[in-house]
């Protein structure tokens, strides 16, 4: 007999606080460049932002990562930690072996898939990304169809550094045959950046606007979060 799955009871407070120790004991402060009481100042202003724009709205379906739906997501940019230190720290649900970013970004181009103008980051170094689905219902589709659809619907396509960070506090939403794209951060051509699983690790790759994947998805969120305001997808803000 098939026992459904239940999503667990979700407390945003205790949520940002455990994102927080995360990122402290994967080394991001010292990757930072910070100090540990620095990097936490840095973090700490956020966590009114995440509870009082949670509990509202807070729905117990919707802090599912094994379904592939979280609440939100502590992102840290490349502005403080570079994609190349972020990437290794990442590692598959139950897995040892570090993510890596994959030789096929020449050298240079990584620094080139910038976050698009629609993004409308609120911060340059530390946000939240709210409502979040890694986006398998477009497995098989054509990419940039897939992104006008989301567009749609009034949702905000994932930048890289928000990719990372979903797998880096939620590495159940990597698996297999369902994985996803990140449309948020683009270089003015026709590639489209992706995290999948290669030798049993996270990777950061790219792949063709106009090329589907039948496992390779499009990420998603509602918005974003900054300190003391939430921008919407379509870029507005809301304080």
């Amino acid at each position: 007999m098939t026992i459904p799955h239940h999503p667990t009871s979700f407390d945003p407070a205790a949520e940002f606080d455990r994102q927080v120790r995360n990122l402290a004991d994967l080394g991001y402060p010292k990757a930072s460049g910070l100090e540990p009481e620095q990097f936490a100042a840095l973090l700490a202003p956020l966590r009114a932002t995440a509870v009082a724009s949670t509990d509202a709205r807070h729905d117990d379906h919707a802090h599912d990562p094994e379904a592939g739906r979280v609440p939100f997501v502590l992102v840290v940019t490349r502005d403080v930690v570079p994609i190349e230190e972020t990437m290794p720290r990442t590692t598959l649900h139950g897995g040892k072996l570090p993510g890596f970013v994959d030789r096929s970004f020449e050298p240079g181009a990584l620094e080139r898939f910038v976050a698009t103008e629609e993004t409308a980051l609120p911060d340059q170094r530390a946000y939240l990304l709210f409502g979040v689905e890694r986006g398998e219902e477009f497995c098989g589709a054509v990419p940039r169809e897939a992104m006008a659809t989301i567009a749609g619907r009034e949702r905000t396509l994932l930048t890289i550094e928000e990719g990372v960070a979903l797998i880096t506090h939620f590495p159940q939403v990597l698996v297999k045959n369902k994985c996803f794209s990140l449309g948020g951060s683009r270089s003015g051509d026709r590639r489209v950046p992706a995290i999948w699983i290669s030798q049993k690790a996270p990777k950061l790759g790219w792949c063709w606007e106009g090329n589907p994947h039948t496992w390779l998805g499009m990420a998603s969120a509602l918005r974003r979060g900054g300190q003391g305001h939430i921008a919407t997808g379509s870029g507005g803000n809301v304080t």
